[in-house]
């Protein structure tokens, strides 16, 4: 005998025009209960980003789209869900019903799932088998008009988190466990002035050549293998790492990502690669380097959201948590496709990275978040005669960066470089109008789709050369 849950026009059209919101709030303030202003407050997994106003108040709130004709219909005065996976029974003592609608006699609740979005019903199974239910069948609605009104409750992503970035302030993260929450949050002030060797501060970045400031890492043993998975998002991930043999962890060692370019991996940015050949120049043992995998969307980076940006996010701080690592000297370089992600990374990770390096970039085909505004140091290089990353596309990619870069926070893209003539050697070019705390280099040469270019009559390139006297002038 085929069930069904008989309901009226009323409540059904009731039920199908719920709609599925949330609202994080809450005050963001120091540890003397002063109100933080102008803080960044971030949802990670949603991917939704406010600020704090002058009381230091926050508010994210997102309407979701309503339950509608296309996820319930009314059949025949029936309501029926098209997925079975999405319904499950339960009796009153909350054990569940296996094998689809009760037959036997009784009181049972129903929990009908849409994404991860819920609600539970209470309907009745009489002695022939028929199902029913009032019209305050709904759990929290006393009416079908209140039963209209609501709204399904949005249950928090597993492992989302509140990340807040202010000038000034340690960064805050809280893992969120309801997207419907209230949150009074206190920041921490960043090591005062006197407590650090004397330096120059600034609201946001560091001084050239400033102190380094250790990682929680710091004293703790390393415990982490060459090669391990790392799962975020819901997707694991193979990751390569590599450690000084002589490695201290009293030391807080500068920490270099590589990412690989499209038919590349992990594995042979370190195996063939060796990170872009600058594991070889760091004969001082100065640096841990650090190649994850992509390919987790058919793309070498992930082109339609930001889950590998969480992955990245999520994976520095474990390296932070586990390792000594200098976090004011953090970088990243890639090729291609890994160019592409790296600079995307620089768009909304600034707070994390001191330096991106980008051999033959983009600004498309890859997810591109919304630029904060913040600066960040960037040196890109790109043949003449690229046809994939044209030296078109990685002007734009250089220029969303010089837009951030002038000094004082002004846009310095308006500066012309002088690029390769045609003839001779390559050429590099310092941007003259940018904040000397946040360089751009802009390298073009006569080749190709490549990243590792050679001048006339020598054996190795002046890329890796070139990159590491980059990273090493912080």
């Amino acid at each position: 005998m085929r069930h069904f849950f008989a309901l009226s026009a009323a409540l059904v059209a009731g039920f199908c025009s719920l709609s599925f919101s949330y609202t994080v709030s809450g005050n963001v303030s120091d540890s003397l209960g002063k109100a933080v202003s102008g803080a960044d407050v971030l949802l990670l997994k949603e991917n939704v980003r406010t600020q704090t106003d002058e009381k230091g108040n926050f508010k994210i709130h997102e309407d979701e789209v309503s339950v509608d004709s296309n996820t319930a219909a009314l059949r025949g005065g029936a309501f029926y869900k098209a997925s079975a996976s999405d319904i499950r029974y339960f009796d009153v003592m909350g054990n569940r019903v296996e094998n689809g609608m009760p037959k036997a006699a009784g009181v049972y609740f129903v929990r009908i799932s849409y994404g991860d979005l819920q609600k539970f019903v209470r309907f009745s199974v009489n002695a022939s088998g028929e199902s029913s239910f009032s019209s305050d069948a709904l759990l929290g609605a006393s009416s079908v008009n209140a039963l209209t009104k609501a709204a399904l409750q949005k249950s928090a992503v597993p492992g989302e988190t509140l990340r807040v970035v202010a000038d000034g302030f340690d960064t805050l993260n809280v893992p969120i466990s309801s997207l419907d929450t209230v949150l009074e949050l206190v920041l921490q002030k960043t090591p005062a002035k006197d407590t650090l060797p004397q330096e120059e501060q600034f609201s946001f970045g560091y001084a050239l050549k400033n102190v380094a400031r250790p990682s929680k890492g710091c004293g703790k043993p390393n415990l982490l293998n060459h090669i391990f998975k790392y799962t975020s998002a819901g997707i694991e991930h193979e990751v390569y790492l590599d450690v000084p043999k002589n490695y201290d962890n009293s030391k807080p060692y500068r920490l270099i990502f590589g990412m690989h370019c499209m038919g590349g991996s992990a594995k042979s940015t370190v195996e063939d690669e060796h990170y872009y050949r600058l594991i070889d120049i760091d004969t001082e043992h100065t640096s841990i380097f650090v190649a994850p995998h992509g390919y987790t969307d058919g793309s070498p980076w992930r082109v339609f959201d930001n889950k590998d940006h969480i992955f990245i996010d999520e994976l520095l701080t474990y390296l932070e948590d586990n390792l000594c690592i200098d976090t004011t000297r953090v970088f990243s370089t890639g090729f291609s496709f890994g160019a592409m992600f790296t600079n995307s990374l620089a768009q909304d990770m600034q707070h994390r990275f001191r330096a991106m390096a980008v051999y033959a970039t983009a600004d498309i085909n890859i997810y591109l978040p919304k630029n904060t505004g913040k600066p960040i140091a960037w040196m890109g290089t790109v043949g003449n005669n690229d046809g994939l990353c044209t030296p078109q596309l990685g002007r734009s990619a250089r220029d969303r960066i010089l837009r951030n870069n002038g000094v004082g926070g002004t846009d310095a893209s308006g500066e012309k470089a002088q690029e390769y003539p045609g003839y001779g050697n390559h050429v590099c070019y310092d941007y003259k109008t940018v904040d000397p705390r946040f360089p751009v280099k802009w390298c073009t040469f006569n080749g190709g789709h490549e990243w590792e270019p050679k001048d006339g009559g020598e054996w190795g390139s002046w890329v890796p050369k070139t990159t590491w006297e980059f990273f090493n002038q912080f």
